[in-house]
């Protein structure tokens, strides 16, 4: 386990002289399973290799107490607690408990300890390996210790064990003492070899996913671009390419290379994405202005270089006689394309190469005002770039440049500015959170009455730039008397040029300058206007570099900036790039919270903790900031501070969590450190901010099933439905405890206790004037809810069918999928199905086939469905939607397989009814199901077979599966796990076995061996129809016998 631990394993960062934990990932989380099977596993151990007492304890901090332990085997003493079982050498108890230490002497011991623990079992285990790097020294001793080189020391164990044998054997008086010692020595040894073979395991485990992760992406591409840069020249005797150049953005997913090869006479496309280099098609012929996507060839290559040197002959020639140079420019970093956008809603960011602005003065900042103002118009969404013209491109080439297209020619180009160099701007996506959308500037008009603060304001700032250090501190002072919360205030600081002041005071020496300025910096910083220009004038680089400061009001004021800045996606960037995020999660290392004694010192540690809290809280919103945050160690950190008591405390530790539950490592870090606990102790607060935060954080968290079961353990489902009931207008808190409740409501265990708690009738009442956000979680709550028969009389009782079906009306895609699935199940119920049906419901679910939203179409098929079975005159109900059927037999062409599951269990009740079988059967019903037969999805295999049954009862139909082929691949489907395939199988081959040339197809597929011993199952009816199958089958080859001798 050493060396998977040292090589293999994911650690975070130590801190303040405590060694790095195990990252919550899912490599850690494959060898602590590893680990745990062979720890409890019987078949990793023999008995007595588990007795065998260690070298030295493993010893580490635990989460159980005394009284886990009850129970013979072990002796109780106070607050500690011992085994029975003792060492044979120095009797030394085998296990031993001592406040929240606990040390085991032995595996079998170790197996106990993981018993005990139950569900905490894995933060035992990981417990146990942070605090004992190398277990194999401690268990078996250190000349078994982890090295980086050959490791030998089993081979010199068993020389040693080699010699003693033969030693012994010489010996005429055995002693069995020397005996016990050498069969130790062998159990030591054969123990060695199965850690050592656990070991190998893990690594080449680890080796095969680490191999797995490794992809392509703009970066790489880029260096291979750069150094193709360097072979570029005119003279085609002395350089392998003609001429390269960037065109468009380089996105993560997807890099179209266009390559012109005079030396190949003709053009070629390269597809790079994440996993390899391909040939692609290129501009398409049936669609101007898009690319096909297609390829003509199915070689992939890992690198750009490899990919041109099989394409071109000339490029592998001279590739092979260049010479490269590493050449070092003093602005090399100010050239270098920033990296694609990392943000939660991953738009696509265009990139500037030389987006390093310098506001050192006044007049640079005015300058820089302008240019952006000319670069960066204001947009909606990403639109195509037009900086082809200046590509001097063919017509035919214009209509394919596109703004995420990478342009690379081999042919001699007129001279010039490359494109990259022409960009100096840095636009960014301007769809963002209300808090980060780009305001409008709104200045006075020249001839506007300014109140008299705005004047005042600007002479304080002369005084600020022009002033000694007295001078400097007496107007900050004054400053802090005006009202800085006004939008005048903090506008007339930045159009005197206040904010480059206080931006410069923050390097000075002076404590009580800095303290000053970061104080009015974090009341103005409020201001969308104000944070944008902090950010543009550098404020951002110097307050992370003032988290280091020994001064703790110094670390809480700059800590609380940030956290007002990095509301938009540049400053979360900035952040991290300059080393705020790891020194941001270091500030949440304090004292003890609940200390019954709090000195000023500790209660200004906490504050530091709490600000530092705030400021990952904004920047946490970055997808690459939740993964710096967790590689820092802030996850054990935040556990530890929601223990707190104060709420202000609180509410940013939750606020970050909530905002991080959404990664599945966040996710499984606050089950297993045992956060659902403390989130839902806090659920009971009277402060609605925190409570809305733990909801959604729950919300989050209980797509699990492990954490749903410890809400409902720890008692949370009864605030989640109290937080329904407190009558409270915040529709923020309403959508969080609405999302909890839905996705808690997923297991069956917790519905019953919101049945006792009468949430339906709550949740029904929100069905009316709601915001879109808590009908979503409302309609998806009683869509889970209904799938409980007595749930759906509720439903109906409560008076939630007729709203529900009145949003089928609406144009949000989640609440229409969400809403489709419980007026499906709420259809189960006949007496719900005539209310649906007068409330014309099912004419409402039928149109949303419609929609091109696939999950939309997939959920009102499935819907649909119940309505058919339980309506009283389906068949009409049916053939009254004008092109209806037509419209659900087209669907069979989706590539979608939920929509063609649904859609065939649809067309498998439409086909029910004789009149509109026939319909749907000059629709071209079946040539379309026997598409499909080839399938190997389980789920639409089952409802395929029981539509291709159905539609077997009209006409030729049968004949028509068996010439379009639909039979062989049918009887494939009964090797599948699944008894539900087995059963519609067993019904659609029946259906067809009564064509005789159908029985010729199925007894060649060797349909025969697997009917029979399906003839044997409990299920009725897959009896049946195995049997009849086998019936047609017999009597066709009877027949046949009978013809051939008659």
């Amino acid at each position: 386990m050493g060396q998977t631990l040292q090589r293999a394993a994911q650690w975070t960062t130590a801190t303040d002289g405590q060694s790095g934990k195990l990252e919550f990932s899912t490599l850690n989380e494959d060898l602590l399973n590893t680990v745990l099977n062979f720890a409890e596993g019987p078949s990793g151990k023999s008995p007595e290799e588990g007795k065998l007492v260690f070298k030295k304890p493993l010893t580490w901090t635990t989460v159980l107490k005394p009284s886990s332990f009850s129970g013979s085997g072990y002796i109780e003493k106070g607050t500690s607690v011992v085994s029975e079982a003792t060492s044979s050498k120095d009797d030394r108890p085998l296990l031993e408990l001592s406040g929240n230490k606990i040390s085991v002497l032995s595996l079998e011991q170790a197996e106990s300890v993981l018993r005990v623990a139950g569900d905490r079992k894995m933060v035992e285990l990981r417990a146990c390996l942070e605090e004992n790097k190398d277990p194999v020294a401690n268990m078996l001793g250190d000349r078994f210790a982890t090295v980086d080189g050959a490791d030998n020391s089993i081979f010199r164990y068993h020389e040693e064990i080699t010699k003693e044998i033969e030693l012994l054997s010489k010996q005429s008086d055995e002693s069995e003492e020397k005996k016990r010692e050498l069969e130790e020595k062998k159990l030591v040894l054969s123990l060695r070899l199965k850690l050592l073979r656990l070991d190998e395991q893990m690594l080449n485990a680890s080796i095969i996913k680490i191999t797995n992760d490794v992809r392509l992406n703009p970066k790489i591409v880029e260096g291979e671009v750069s150094v193709l840069k360097q072979v570029s020249g005119e003279d085609n005797n002395r350089y392998a390419l003609q001429y390269i150049n960037y065109f468009g953005e380089l996105i993560m997913k997807l890099i179209i290379f266009f390559i012109l090869d005079e030396t190949l006479g003709y053009n070629f496309f390269l597809n790079a994405r994440e996993a390899a280099v391909k040939n692609s098609w290129g501009p398409s012929k049936e669609k101007s202005g898009q690319l096909d996507y297609g390829r003509p060839d199915s070689d992939t290559y890992r690198e750009l270089v490899t990919m041109i040197k099989a394409k071109s002959p000339h490029f592998a020639e001279m590739i092979s006689k260049q010479e490269f140079n590493v050449k070092q420019t003093k602005d090399r970093d100010s050239h270098l394309a920033v990296a694609q956008d990392d943000d939660q809603d991953m738009e696509t960011t265009a990139r500037s190469e030389h987006h390093q602005h310098q506001y050192q003065t006044k007049e640079q900042t005015q300058q820089g005002d302008k240019d952006r103002k000319k670069t960066q118009p204001t947009r909606t969404k990403l639109e195509p770039s037009l900086k082809w013209k200046n590509l001097s491109l063919d017509d035919d080439q214009r209509s394919y440049a596109r703004s995420d297209i990478y342009f690379m020619s081999f042919r001699s180009r007129p001279n010039k500015t490359p494109v990259a160099e022409q960009e100096d701007q840095f636009s960014e996506s301007s769809t963002e959170s209300e808090e980060e959308e780009e305001a409008i500037e709104r200045r006075p008009e020249a001839n506007a009455d300014l109140p008299s603060e705005y004047w005042q304001i600007q002479k304080l700032v002369k005084y600020l730039k022009g002033g000694n250090q007295t001078a400097t501190i007496i107007a900050l002072c004054s400053l802090r008397d005006f009202n800085l919360t006004q939008e005048t205030c903090q506008l007339a600081i930045r159009d005197v040029g206040g904010l480059e002041v206080l931006i410069n005071l923050l390097d000075t020496d002076e404590v009580k300058c800095k303290i000053g300025a970061l104080k009015i910096l974090k009341e103005i910083s409020r201001n969308t206007q104000i944070r944008r220009a902090i950010a543009d004038l550098g404020g951002l680089q110097t307050m992370v570099k003032i988290l280091r400061d020994q001064d703790k009001d110094l670390k809480c004021l700059a800590a609380e900036t940030i956290a007002n800045v990095a509301k938009f996606r540049r400053a979360r960037r900035t952040v991290r790039q300059h080393g705020g995020i790891k020194r941001l999660v270091h500030l949440l290392d304090c004292v003890k919270l609940n200390s019954t004694v709090m000195t000023p010192e500790m209660e200004m540690s906490v504050e530091v903790a709490r600000c530092g809290a705030l400021a990952l809280w904004s920047c946490s919103k970055s997808k690459k900031n939740k993964e710096a945050m967790r590689k820092a160690g802030a996850i054990p950190l935040l556990a530890k501070l929601l223990k707190s008591e104060h709420e202000n405390m609180l509410i940013p530790v939750v606020g970050t969590l909530q905002e991080c539950a959404s990664e599945p490592s966040y996710g499984l870090a606050i089950r297993t450190e045992g956060m659902i606990e403390d989130l839902v102790k806090n659920l009971k607060s009277s402060n609605q901010e925190l409570q809305m935060h733990c909801a959604a954080a729950i919300f989050k968290c209980a797509e699990e099933k492990e954490t749903r079961d410890l809400v409902r353990q720890y008692g949370g489902l009864d605030p989640l439905v109290g937080l329904l009931s407190s009558g409270t207008d915040d529709k923020q808190l309403l959508a969080a405890a609405t999302g909890a409740i839905w996705k808690c409501s997923i297991s069956p265990e917790n519905v019953q206790r919101f049945q006792e708690l009468k949430a339906i009738d709550m949740l029904v009442g929100l069905l009316n004037n709601q915001p879109e956000e808590v009908l979503v979680n409302v309609v998806g709550a009683l869509g889970e809810l209904a799938k409980d028969p007595p749930n759906r009389m509720a439903i109906r009782k409560a008076g939630g069918i007729s709203p529900l079906v009145n949003l089928l009306t609406g144009t949000n895609q989640a609440l229409l999928v969400n809403v489709t699935r419980a007026v499906g199940q709420c259809a189960e119920e006949p007496d719900n199905m005539i209310i649906i049906d007068k409330l014309d419901g099912v004419r409402l679910l039928w149109s949303l086939l419609k929609n091109q939203n696939r999950d939309v179409q997939a959920s009102a098929a499935w819907a649909i469905c119940p309505c058919i079975e339980n309506a009283k005159d389906a068949g009409e109900m049916v053939r009254s939607f004008v092109g209806g059927l037509e419209l659900i037999v087209s669907l069979l062409k989706s590539e979608d397989k939920e929509v063609l599951a649904a859609v065939s269990a649809a067309i498998a009740n439409i086909a029910k009814d004789e009149e509109n079988l026939a319909v749907i059967t000059d629709h071209g019903v079946v040539p379309m199901l026997a598409k499909l037969t080839h399938t190997t999805d389980d789920k639409l295999r089952r409802h395929l077979a029981e539509a291709i049954a159905r539609c077997c009862n009209w006409g030729n139909n049968r004949i028509s599966f068996g010439k379009e082929r639909a039979v062989a691949p049918l009887v494939r489907y009964l090797k599948s796990k699944d008894e539900n395939v087995h059963r519609s199988t067993a019904r659609a081959l029946f259906q067809l076995s009564k064509n005789p040339e159908n029985c010729i197809t199925m007894h060649e597929a060797g349909v025969v061996k697997p009917l029979i011993k399906m003839v044997g199952s409990r299920d009725e009816d897959l009896q049946e129809s195995s049997a009849g199958c086998i019936g047609n089958i017999r009597r066709l080859a009877l027949a046949n016998e009978k013809a051939r001798y008659s």
